[in-house]
């Protein structure tokens, strides 16, 4: 059974959302509840469920786009084809569960800190409800490897250009979120 996908209702204040990531492609399999997109608008970034067991059939909408609310943005299909192909994976997926393989279960805040920080959510305890990893713990497994690691003797020194007495830095140009869009726009305004 084929199931439209479609954006969440935003509140009045918000006009549109932007598809920040798609966690799963087309043939992938999902179970219910599953995270299937994220959607950034200008306040919070929304996080899209899968609604049945199944697989995720075509994705209307990439990356990218900007989306109003309750817009078709991928067709799910639910039924036996995804829940046969989990079925088998079943096992191996306990396993994983002991290790505490928090990709599904953590905010974006943690999915975020982790991404950052190239860590693994399976090296850190999670102490949030049910073992959820929560954006605490990443920050003192952070702060426990800080302390761990010995400092060097001597600084490394910066090279500073006789010419003009400036660092040399390097610079390099990232994309602005909608949310930092936003407060960029209204700090201007603001301003003037």
């Amino acid at each position: 059974m084929s199931i439209e996908i479609k954006a969440p209702s935003f509140p009045e204040s918000v006009a549109d959302g932007t598809i920040a990531t798609w966690h799963k492609q087309p043939g992938e399999a999902c179970t219910r509840d599953e995270l299937i997109v994220d959607i950034e608008t200008d306040k919070v970034v929304m996080e899209v469920v899968a609604p049945a067991d199944g697989s995720l059939e075509e994705i209307v909408m990439p990356e990218g786009s900007t989306v109003l609310s309750n817009q078709l943005i991928a067709r799910f299909s639910a039924g036996a084809a995804g829940t046969a192909a989990t079925a088998p994976a079943a096992a191996p997926e306990e396993a994983q569960a002991s290790v505490a393989d928090h990709s599904d279960v953590s905010g974006p805040a943690v999915r975020k800190l982790l991404h950052e920080n190239n860590l693994n959510a399976s090296q850190i305890t999670g102490t949030g409800k049910d073992g959820r990893l929560l954006k605490e713990d990443v920050l003192n497994h952070l702060k426990a490897a800080v302390v761990a690691t010995p400092v060097p003797a001597t600084a490394p020194t910066q090279s500073v250009d006789a010419s003009t007495g400036s660092l040399h830095r390097t610079s390099r140009r990232v994309p602005m979120t909608r949310m930092r869009s936003t407060i960029a726009k209204r700090l201007v305004s603001a301003q003037n």
